[in-house]
């Protein structure tokens, strides 16, 4: 139980660069894959589908596709920074301006200003990874009385997180690009990958081993007594 615990602990987004000539051993992506194959689903619809991409030209072609930061996007990131380490402590949510490109941590910031260092992350991004997954769903399908498909995002939720801790029990990098599913690049990918019109794109991941030392940013939590709640709402705790 407490080495369960402890991958959970230790899982991370893994923003770094990857070494492209490291592949993922055969093995190892079928583990990641069974996992996403026994992930709970919303009335066991299992209402997804996993582009698996390790073609070095494919990833390529993919990483020139021009993506856009939104206005929306800049100004809602903004307000979950904090500037240093003794912030993030304080607030125990969000996460530290330093990870994010420095057009991005000024308030106000324009998709204008903020384009270019976006369009060079996602490219170099996954040209220095061995490999992709894009888990797409069945857009004309939905789980019963499920308004707006939410228990459905809620299963591809468990894919992602079960692919996820198996990767870190692998000692492999996972990191999650939801810019895929932004409509023009999206688009885009599925032309490139022949991914029929209906099913849209949830989310990808690359996956691989850190080519440096990874950065370890400051990671954190609420407290227990800050979430929870014993028998009613606003009673603090489990005493």
């Amino acid at each position: 139980m407490n080495g369960i615990l402890k991958i959970i602990q230790e899982r991370h987004s893994a923003r770094v660069a990857f070494d492209p000539n490291h592949q993922i051993a055969k093995q190892d992506l079928e583990h990641i894959l069974e996992a996403a194959r026994w992930a709970p689903t919303a009335h066991n619809m299992q209402n997804f589908e996993i582009v698996v991409v390790d073609d070095k030209k494919q990833l390529e072609a993919i990483g020139k596709i021009r993506s856009r930061v939104s206005e929306t996007f800049l100004r809602e990131n903004y307000q979950q920074m904090s500037f240093s380490e003794e912030e993030l402590l304080a607030k125990k949510v969000g996460v530290l301006a330093s990870m994010f490109p420095p057009s991005w941590r000024k308030p106000g910031a324009k998709p204008d200003t903020a384009d270019a260092t976006m369009h060079s992350f996602l490219g170099s991004s996954l040209q220095q990874s061995p490999l992709l997954l894009i888990v797409t769903y069945d857009s004309t399908r939905r789980a019963p009385a499920s308004e707006g498909d939410v228990l459905g995002m809620m299963s591809l939720g468990c894919v992602m997180e079960n692919m996820w801790l198996m990767a870190q029990s692998l000692g492999i990098g996972f990191h999650v690009l939801s810019v895929f599913s932004a409509e023009t690049i999206e688009k885009e990918v599925r032309n490139l990958l022949r991914i029929p019109h209906h099913m849209r794109i949830g989310f990808a991941c690359r996956l691989g081993y850190s080519a440096a030392h990874p950065v370890t940013n400051l990671r954190v939590r609420r407290d227990l007594k800050d979430l929870t709640h014993h028998n009613l709402f606003g009673t603090r705790g489990l005493d």
